[in-house]
């Protein structure tokens, strides 16, 4: 808009000849009325017309000599026709610097001034059209925004009451496939315990033929005279009985292993002494197999047997009712994360009219001679060195930061990553108008604390197009 109006006055700008003393403006022009005494403009004297551009100051305020560099505290207006009109201080006039580009600051230096207003004009007139037209191409796009941006809310928020519905109905069937799951699980536990149950038996009496094995053969090598009982010398045969490791046996600790009998038969020794010797006892004999084979047996003996038929048919129909159901909670959970997402974005501000809408879920990245700057609206902004190395968060998104009466125009991101003994890192995100959505520029004006320039359509307003006929 601004751009219009500054074309329009441009255009409307032409040299008008209006009697007036020299570097007085046509404001002011009804104040120097040459039939009449001037009254400086302050009001602090009244002097003669003839005194008004005299080359000495009588007023305080030098507005009896806006044409010459008498009075300090004077101003020149510049006519300027084709250009810009404008006021410099009076002591420019007649310095032999060209101020004004219509010349007319330099009447009586002795310099020749070309006058550029016309061609400074065009090209100012051809800068103002080019914004212009940004403006106005940017505004269409603007427009075509805002359009997208009301469709698109109308299909989340119709894709949005369907999740509703449907996720009442994938509850619904959740619940029914946890039942189902708890139901296939009771026979697999049953199955499954019943199972163990029998391999544990197994093994206790394995184990127990195997001690019983043991036993009978420890029994047979400590009755050293082979007439069926083992008495207390025969067990004093075997130091490492020795119940306080002292390295003997002795006859009183080796009745003490046959307790109050005398001897001790096969029975009465599996019984009763086995139990209490098994841990220290060591065979005379070398063991018949090698130390691997029974390993190997022990661990084929710790390895559960497969699942029988009937047993393997709950597991497998439990298995199944278990993945049915977590396909389906993974659903669930699926579209209750869409909800989230979908209620998160319908929420957001996205400015009056949702023109802002377009840059959800978009990054936009700008390279500079040392880092990456990465701009996600309405997520972070980040930084990256350009040749590698961990990325820094420059902030998250926190509002709206503009002006009360241009709220749209700034965004801001807040608690990034911390600085050395300094606050986190910030980002304050000026929008620009343009036809392009891409980072223009960032910059660090203070410690931590950041300014991107991001230009974007959804930010031009609609153009102003001015009057055929506007006042100097």
């Amino acid at each position: 808009m601004i751009f219009l109006l500054l074309l329009g006055a441009l255009s409307a700008t032409a040299a008008v000849e209006v009697k007036r003393p020299r570097g007085v403006s046509l404001t002011h022009q009804h104040f120097y009325d040459e039939s009449k005494p001037f009254t400086c403009l302050d009001g602090s004297s009244t002097i003669t017309f003839d005194q008004v551009n005299d080359d000495y100051c009588d007023c305080r305020d030098g507005s009896d000599e806006p044409g010459t560099a008498a009075c300090p505290e004077g101003r020149f207006h510049c006519t300027n026709a084709g250009y810009k009109p404008q006021y410099i201080p009076s002591s420019r006039v007649n310095d032999g610097v060209c101020d004004c580009c219509d010349a007319t600051d330099e009447y009586n230096s002795g310099i020749v001034c070309q006058n550029t207003c016309k061609e400074m004009g065009r090209k100012e007139r051809e800068a103002l059209q080019q914004m212009a037209e940004l403006a106005r191409e940017g505004f269409r796009l603007k427009k075509i925004l805002i359009e997208e941006a009301s469709k698109g809310k109308e299909e989340k928020q119709k894709k949005l009451v369907e999740l509703q519905d449907g996720k009442k109905s994938l509850e619904d069937q959740v619940e029914r496939l946890k039942s189902l799951k708890e139901e296939a699980e009771k026979p697999e536990k049953e199955a499954k315990e019943t199972h163990l149950k029998l391999w544990e038996e197994q093994k206790a009496a394995v184990q127990a033929a195997r001690d019983q094995a043991q036993a009978s053969k420890a029994f047979q090598e400590l009755d050293d005279n082979a007439d069926g009982v083992i008495s207390v010398t025969e067990l004093q045969t075997h130091p490492e009985l020795d119940p306080d490791d002292d390295g003997t046996l002795t006859e009183a600790e080796a009745q003490a292993l046959l307790g109050e009998a005398m001897q001790a038969d096969p029975v009465s020794f599996q019984e009763s002494i086995w139990a209490t010797i098994k841990k220290k006892y060591r065979p005379e004999a070398p063991p018949s197999k090698q130390p691997s084979d029974k390993v190997d047996e022990d661990e084929a003996e710790e390895k559960m047997p497969p699942y029988d038929e009937r047993t393997q048919s709950f597991i497998d129909a439990a298995q199944k009712a278990r993945e049915h159901f977590e396909e389906a909670e993974k659903s669930l959970k699926e579209m209750e994360e869409s909800i989230r997402s979908l209620e998160q974005e319908i929420s957001f501000d996205f400015g009056p009219s949702g023109e802002f809408a377009y840059l959800y879920n978009q990054c936009y990245e700008l390279t500079t001679n040392e880092y990456i700057y990465r701009l996600c609206p309405f997520s972070r902004v980040s930084q990256k060195p350009k040749h590698g190395g961990s990325e820094t968060n420059l902030g998250t998104w926190g509002s709206w930061a503009g002006p009360d009466e241009d709220k749209f125009s700034v965004m801001k991101y807040e608690h990034g990553t911390g600085c050395w003994q300094g606050p986190n890192r910030s980002t304050r995100v000026k929008l620009l108008c343009g036809k392009e959505t891409v980072v223009a520029s960032t910059t660090e004006p203070s410690r931590c604390e950041y300014l991107m320039e991001f230009i974007t359509p959804a930010v031009c307003q609609e153009p102003f197009e001015p009057s055929d006929h506007d006042e100097l």
